[in-house]
Order: structure tokens, then sequence, then C-alpha cells
């Protein structure tokens, strides 16, 4: 399970992105300082195909040693009392690890994402992988979003703007589940709007690619 993440990488994938598994990840958490705050809830949603259900997907809140901040609760609204029968992160954590194995990982603004889950996967053998799809980068790269990458956009604005359903704003799952629509859709408009007439396809590293821009 450790070696996971590592070897999906290894090589040019230049296979069409439907051919390939992914696994849209969501985090909520106490804060955003780095150096105190915590995932407190944890969303994943698996596209096979170039689909996603809604169900079969992996939803877990995480008791945190510390409350969340006043800011963080009208993000998200997960008090201290609605924590109280959430499970602890050495048992969410391994779970989330191996329902993310074998499958390429789709984030929005995924540095929040990478910035949370580095360390904690660290603890279990799991490195976060080097290459991680970000939907914030194919929207500015699709003309959906303003260029530069310190221009990024709103989950929710960006799913209504290619007239997609908002799942539960806010909420780990709810979000990894907009970020699934919001992936399958970009990749899909790319395909056709810049890909059709030459008639080539979307390729797994051309999405690779694009979200280091």
């Amino acid at each position: 399970m450790g070696a996971a993440f590592t070897v999906i990488f290894s090589k040019k994938l230049v296979g069409h992105w439907r051919s390939y598994d992914f696994c849209a990840v969501d985090v909520e958490t106490t804060g955003l300082d780095l150096k105190k705050d915590e995932v407190i809830s944890v969303g994943a949603v698996t596209i096979h195909d170039g689909r996603f259900k809604g169900d079969g997907n992996l939803y877990a809140e995480i008791i945190p040693s510390q409350s969340p901040s006043p800011a963080s609760i009208t993000i998200h609204g997960l008090r201290d009392i609605d924590l109280s029968t959430a499970r602890a992160a050495e048992d969410v954590i391994p779970e989330l690890i191996t329902f993310m194995s074998a499958k390429y990982l789709i984030a929005h603004a995924s540095w929040v994402e990478k910035a949370f889950l580095a360390h904690r996967l660290k603890k279990y053998g799991q490195r976060y992988p080097k290459e991680v799809i970000d939907t914030a980068a194919l929207a500015r790269f699709a003309g959906y979003a303003e260029a530069g990458i310190g221009h990024e956009p709103s989950l929710e604005f960006l799913a209504r703007k290619l007239n997609l359903p908002v799942y539960t704003p806010h909420h780990a799952l709810g979000d990894a589940m907009t970020t699934a629509a919001v992936f399958v859709a970009l990749c899909s408009r790319i395909e056709h709007n810049q890909l059709a007439e030459s008639g080539k396809v979307l390729s797994l590293q051309q999405l690779l690619d694009i979200s280091k821009s």
C-alpha cells in the first residue's frame, strides 16, 4: 500500500483520461494555520470510466485535539458537539489511503489538501503524490477562470458556470462530489473544444501537465 502513489506516476500516461480511475478528495479543517490546525472531515469520490456515483464513496469526521475556530465553523458548520461522535484520525487516515490507492488524485485548489494531508499520510508510510490533477488549473486552462495561479475560482462558482449541481457546499463529501462533477465536465469540454478538430484525445498526462500551470 505504501508504494501505490509513487509507482502509479512513474511513466508517461498517454492513454485516454476515461480509461483511468480517479479519486476526488476534499478536507475540512479547524482553520488554515498549518502549524496548529487539523483535518476534521474528509470526503473522497471515485471516478470510473468518466463517471461517478452518489454512493460507495468515503466520508468521515475526525476528532480534533482542539476546537474548530469560530471562522472555520461559519464555513463548514462543524462544532465540538457535531464532532462528539467523530472517529480518531488513526482509524480514518488508513481508510482514506486504502480508498485512494491505485487512483489518480483530484482536488480543487489542491494546495489545501496537500498542506493538510501530506504529513498525515507520511505517518502511515505513504507519500502524498507529486502530481495531482487540480480542477482550478483545468478551469483556467479551459477559459472558465481568470489566468494565473493566484486566481483560484470558487468551486461553487465554477460548478454553476458549467451548469452543474452543487452538492452540499463546504461539506467534505459534498465538495468532493462537486469536484468530481467539475472534473468530468472540464475534461469533456477541453477535449471537445481544443482537440476535436485534430482528432486527438485528452490524455491523463496532459491533465497532469495542465495542473502544473
